[in-house]
């Protein structure tokens, strides 16, 4: 449920004009201002890891269904997930369904899933198109890719939207290679948000797991400090906002997508998330809602 202050900073970037709502919670248009902020960030991320040279990928808000069977998604987090749904019928279905539409109810019973999933993490679609591939070369892979995703998670709170960005960078390879990758994007991380002048923490945390068994996986995934998320304050102190997160997935990823070291054991990967909107609205939070009069060095940071 969204707290008061949650639904007064969406109040307040609605009548700013940055972001536009719809009659469904948690999907916006987004203002050319907002998008400027957006993308400059995405730019800096992309500079920070520039030096590794990494293969870049982007992606729609849709990968295949597949994928997201093999990633184990559906077994853990069923209440975010979203598929693509099409009409398939003739012409005695498609009378039915103007009829339908006509009286006002329900049309969407004759429609039929398609192939297509929403991408609910930006890293999921970029798996099968390395493992495809073969064995990785010594050095492992390194990926920087952006994606749409969607997480059924409907909320007036503006930093909990249902189809929103995330810019990562990836890496594929042994375990010590990702694991010193995790801790130098940690470094990076905090200089990133730390040059955009916005106060923040960093802390342990677990995904959202389902159900009873969701609980246990994610006290084990505490327990081995798998994630990190760095969080902000944007409308609450006592529950800030994780604006990135850091995580290991060990080798459960490589087992479900067939990715393959050098000597052909099983990959591990890592990856570092940065949520678009979400650092957009810390920097709106605490700068203000026109960026020509944020400071100086954030301007820089992000266009300069």
């Amino acid at each position: 449920m969204s707290t008061e202050a949650q639904i007064a900073y969406r109040n307040e970037l609605l009548a700013h004009g940055l972001l536009h709502a719809t009659d469904v919670d948690g999907l916006y248009a987004r203002s050319g201002v907002f998008e400027d902020i957006a993308l400059g960030i995405a730019a800096l991320v992309s500079r920070n890891g520039a030096a590794e040279k990494p293969e870049v990928m982007r992606f729609p808000p849709g990968m295949t269904r597949g994928t997201l069977e093999r990633s184990g998604y559906l077994r853990s987090f069923p209440q975010l997930a979203g598929t693509i749904h099409a009409f398939a019928g003739g012409d005695p279905e498609h009378a039915a369904l103007l009829a339908t539409l006509d009286r006002g109810e329900d049309w969407t019973s004759g429609q039929k899933a398609t192939g297509i999933a929403f991408t609910p993490a930006a890293c999921y679609p970029a798996y099968p198109i390395v493992a495809k591939r073969g064995p990785l070369p010594a050095d492992g892979a390194l990926l920087d890719v952006q994606s749409w995703c969607f997480r059924h998670e409907p909320s007036l709170d503006p930093a909990r939207q249902q189809l929103f960005r995330q810019h990562e960078h990836v890496r594929i390879g042994t375990a010590e290679q990702v694991l010193a990758f995790r801790e130098q994007w940690l470094q990076r991380g905090r200089a990133i948000i730390e040059s955009l002048g916005v106060p923040f923490d960093v802390d342990v945390a677990n995904d959202p797991f389902f159900g009873r068994a969701g609980r246990m996986l994610a006290a084990n995934q505490r327990d081995q400090a798998l994630k990190f998320e760095l969080l902000v304050a944007i409308t609450s102190k006592e529950k800030p906002t994780a604006c990135c997160s850091f995580n290991y997935h060990q080798d459960h990823l490589g087992h479900a997508f067939g990715l393959r070291t050098a000597d052909g054991a099983t990959a591990h990967t890592a990856c570092v998330g940065f949520g678009l909107e979400r650092i957009t609205l810390a920097l709106l939070r605490y700068h203000g809602f026109d960026p020509k009069a944020w400071p100086d060095a954030v301007r820089r940071a992000l266009w300069g």
